[in-house]
């Protein structure tokens, strides 16, 4: 990706009692990610993926392997055109939604407070998202609707209120828009 810059970032994921990293690619108006991470909750299981963004950030793929002790899963998860489908199968409860969230990932809240500018732009009131969730380590798809709204600057970068489904949660992102902790569901092991 021409202009890009590579970080990298590693959380404790507390649900589930593991460890998340993600290499990312950050350009302008696009990024690329892939990550492992390993859980021991419910039972102990690897997952790692690969995250494909077009212009605005907007997921354009999302492939995703849990191993487990007696199965792999495997889940191919693709946004064109404002079409997504999951596995080749097209799924129209998921039509309108630009991003993916992977659960237990930090790394994909990063889409939406990089298309708006949350982690930059004071006064940005909030923000409501219908995304396409994958549960893990299922690899169940849903649809999910969020809200971000941010709420002022944090020391490095900013922080920004998370809502779903009756959660709630005050995540700090930093200057590049990647998490750097939040609340009851991760916290930073490289900076």
């Amino acid at each position: 990706m021409s202009g890009s810059r590579r970080l990298a970032r590693t959380w404790e994921v507390f649900p589930g009692s593991g460890y998340s990293t993600a290499w990312v690619d950050l350009g302008p108006g696009a990024l690329t990610a892939r990550g492992r991470a390993v859980g021991l909750e419910p039972e102990p299981y690897w997952l790692t993926y690969a995250l494909e963004t077009s212009d605005g950030y907007v997921t354009s793929r999302l492939r995703v392997t849990v191993e487990e002790a007696a199965s792999t899963r495997e889940l191919d998860l693709r946004h064109d055109s404002g079409r997504w489908t999951v596995d080749g199968t097209h799924r129209p409860d998921l039509d309108g939604a630009l991003d993916c969230d992977l659960g237990l990932c930090p790394m994909t809240n990063t889409m939406p407070v990089l298309r708006h500018g949350l982690h930059r732009r004071p006064g940005t009131g909030p923000h409501h998202f219908l995304m396409a969730w994958v549960s893990v380590p299922d690899l169940a798809v849903s649809a999910n609707r969020q809200t971000y709204t941010r709420l002022g600057r944090a020391e490095h970068g900013a922080r920004i209120r998370y809502e779903s489904d009756g959660f709630r949660a005050d995540i700090t992102f930093d200057d590049d828009g990647l998490v750097l902790d939040y609340p009851s569901l991760a916290a930073p092991l490289t900076p």
